[in-house]
């Protein structure tokens, strides 16, 4: 799922070849985004399309040879002048009539000759990693070979060993005709030089592999510019000009950045530790470089406003994660405690549906921009099957929209004093504040109930291994910069951390975690004492004394309908098995209730605000298997079954792991279930009254004091 979908789209054409274009958001001015070399398209801009268009048009077009434009093998549609006359006719259809041009790699040759040729065009240029000849290129091709191909036609390759430079003999027509995707896999391992690169290399290959030899050998066998040609262009700049290059670049290298600067005149600006993408590798520092050059055409406000500091009170932004709605209603308790222990405090939430619904039912302040964040909830459902959600690879697969979310984050407390930022499992704010520490101005405090990624026993070696890269990268984050979080805790106790290690050769989970949070107890967001008389809450809720209720739920994510189906369907049976049996089931807030029918005995809720309140009343419960739920059940000791969703880590062992440690439900495997075998467990669950061990219910309070004590 997209983080953003294109405001209008688009074909123009010439020289009898489509090039395909989107063009997001309405302000200005326009920045054109260019495309690079055929082996990629326009998806290479997608850590920077959802923020750039939030404050400026975006143009952004596929070249010659990938994503939805043509894929000619006229190597004519291929060389420079030509590419500069697809922009043109880009800005032409898209009524832009001057831009600010962004290149990445190979694409700095063209916007050079635009912003040359056709100064009126262009406001500004940026160049990213600028693949242009250098002067002494003919002595050091292979250092430059985007600029000039190294012995493009040989057929024989060497024999390879272990040293990545004898791996450029790759770089020739039949390597590519025979092995094209080990070409790519290699090529793009080198163009991501930055540890814990195995997303951006995927994503690459992936795009590459939408393409073919044949269409990068068209292109190969279209002659560069000279280095004389870029001389001329560069003098004959009219506009600002900025370059953004990695020193670690290891496709360009980095004097080729230097030259262009010296070259142009434009202000270079080296990415340290950097590779060859960097719009990928270190997309927040470049989404701030690229807007600030572009806000800088642009006429400044009349009147600006700052708020001396005795004039500022005590501001707190609180994150809370919108997948489901557990996290939602521990925030809104630890609020309730934070503001007891601090009467003055403000507090403005950063939230999404549904957990913003929640927050808005309690009279919470959702912060305006909310509406810009991108769906996370939404992107999860897009990735699930029938119970069936590989949260992991979800989660990497959401990277753009990661990326984009946190972006407005930066925004958010930029144009904001806060005092406090509280995350609650806001992923992209804790990875990308520590990718990007400078941006931290303020106290910030971490929370979570689990710790660590875990791979599927089905996903293989490949997937042990990523999931190990990822809490790697999250471990060294932590090493390298141990005060950025000033809490870190852990909602919940060191029992609930499951006995894995991170991957082979990292740390034990529980140790590392005890060593690194501070831990609050679990917040069940409510006190369960009110409800031990069931009798009068069963009377208040409208349940008979002579029925046995059982409430179906699947949280406040939209991918548990086939469960739900799945027990409407097994209902009659279930029915005849357990006389008097009421059966509610609750949709939650992103699954319509109309899509379930109802029957005598069996009825179909939608959001439900107090539904832990039903839940206490129950005489069982059938749940998904998501932690706030089944601690729900557990600190009212109500007797429910919990059935997790297939490849979802998080339920299968976290969630799982905690259940044991209380001696809390019933799990049951989807496949499992049958009609027969679900009245089967209904039976022989219902009504019974559990012995759990004690939910301790002080965790707001404490998780409260921990904030409190930043403020």
């Amino acid at each position: 799922m997209r983080a953003r979908e294109a405001d209008s789209e688009g074909f123009v054409e010439y020289d009898g070849v489509k090039i395909h274009y989107e063009v997001h958001g309405d302000g200005g001015p326009t920045i054109l985004l260019m495309p690079s070399w055929t082996i990629v398209h326009a998806q290479t801009w997608k850590m920077q399309i959802p923020y750039l268009a939030r404050h400026h048009r975006v143009v952004v077009y596929d070249g010659p040879g990938n994503g939805r434009s043509d894929r000619t093998l006229r190597p004519e549609a291929y060389h420079h002048k030509t590419q500069v006359e697809y922009a043109l006719r880009v800005l032409d259809a898209t009524g832009t009539d001057r831009a600010v041009v962004a290149a990445l790699s190979m694409a700095a040759r063209w916007a050079l000759e635009l912003a040359a040729d056709h100064p009126d065009r262009v406001l500004g240029m940026i160049t990213i990693a600028g693949a242009v000849p250098l002067r002494d290129a003919d002595t050091d091709a292979d250092a430059t070979f985007l600029a000039s191909p190294p012995d493009l036609p040989r057929s024989r390759v060497p024999e390879l060993g272990q040293d990545p430079a004898e791996h450029w003999a790759k770089w020739n027509r039949q390597y590519w005709l025979d092995h094209y995707e080990d070409f790519t896999t290699f090529f793009f391992g080198q163009c991501f030089s930055e540890p814990f690169s195995t997303k951006a290399i995927e994503d690459a290959v992936s795009w590459a592999g939408e393409t073919t030899p044949q269409v990068l050998l068209a292109e190969a066998a279209s002659p560069p510019p000279s280095h004389a040609e870029i001389e001329n262009w560069s003098a004959r700049l009219r506009c600002p000009v900025l370059h953004l290059h990695g020193s670690d670049d290891r496709v360009v290298p980095l004097r080729a950045g230097e030259e262009l600067a010296e070259l142009t005149g434009g202000r270079l600006v080296v990415l340290e530790g950097a590779g060859h993408v960097p719009v990928a590798g270190d997309p927040v520092r470049c989404n701030v470089l690229i807007h600030e050059f572009a806000e800088r055409l642009r006429p400044l406000p009349l009147r600006a406003r700052w708020t001396r500091w005795t004039s500022r009170s005590r501001r707190v932004l609180y994150l809370s994660s919108p997948i489901g709605l557990g996290h939602a209603r521990r925030d809104l308790a630890i609020a309730r405690e934070l503001r007891r222990q601090v009467p003055d405090v403000e507090i403005d939430w950063l939230a999404q549906h549904p957990v913003s619904r929640a927050l808005e039912h309690a009279g919470e302040r959702v912060h305006p921009a909310s509406r810009w964040l991108a769906g996370e909830s939404a992107h999860i459902e897009s990735e699930a099957g029938e119970h069936d959600l590989h949260c992991f690879q979800a989660l990497r697969r959401m990277d753009e929209i990661l990326v984009a979310n946190f972006m407005l984050f930066r925004d958010v407390v930029r144009e904001q004093a806060y005092d406090l930022v509280v995350g609650d499992e806001a992923w992209e704010v804790d990875h990308f504040l520590y990718e990007n520490p400078e941006l931290k101005r303020f106290q910030y405090a971490w929370m979570t109930d689990f710790v660590g990624h875990l791979p599927m026993p089905d996903g293989g070696r490949r997937e042990a291994l990523v999931a190990a890269d990822y809490n790697a990268e999250m471990l060294e984050h932590v090493a390298r910069f141990p005060r950025l979080r000033d809490r870190a805790v852990f909602v919940g106790d060191p029992q609930d951390i499951v006995s894995d290690r991170f991957g082979a050769d990292l740390p034990y989970i529980r140790d590392w975690t005890e060593a690194n949070y501070t831990f609050a107890g679990y917040v069940t967001g409510f006190d369960p004492a009110p409800y031990a008389d069931r009798a009068a809450l069963r009377e208040q809720l409208g349940y008979r004394p002579d029925e046995q209720v059982c409430v179906v739920t699947v949280g406040g994510a939209g991918v548990g309908g086939h469960l739900l189906r799945k027990v409407v369907d097994a209902y009659p049976v279930i029915a005849k098995r357990v006389p008097g049996l009421r059966m509610v089931v609750v949709t939650g807030p992103r699954i319509d209730p109309a899509s379930l029918p109802a029957a005598p005995g069996l009825e179909v809720r939608g959001y439900v605000p107090d539904l832990y309140r039903h839940l206490a009343a129950s005489d069982l419960a059938i749940v998904q298997g998501g932690l706030t739920t089944c601690m729900e059940l557990t600190a009212t000791g109500r007797p429910f079954v919990y059935i997790p969703l297939r490849h979802h880590y998080e339920q299968n062992f976290h969630v799982a792991h905690r259940l044991r440690r209380y001696g809390a439900g019933r799990r049951l495997d989807y496949a499992d279930i049958t009609p027969d075998r679900l009245a089967e467990v209904v039976a022989a669950e219902i009504g019974t009254s559990p012995a759990y061990q004690p939910v301790a219910t002080d965790g707001a309070a404490r998780a409260a004091t921990l904030l409190s004590e930043l403020l």
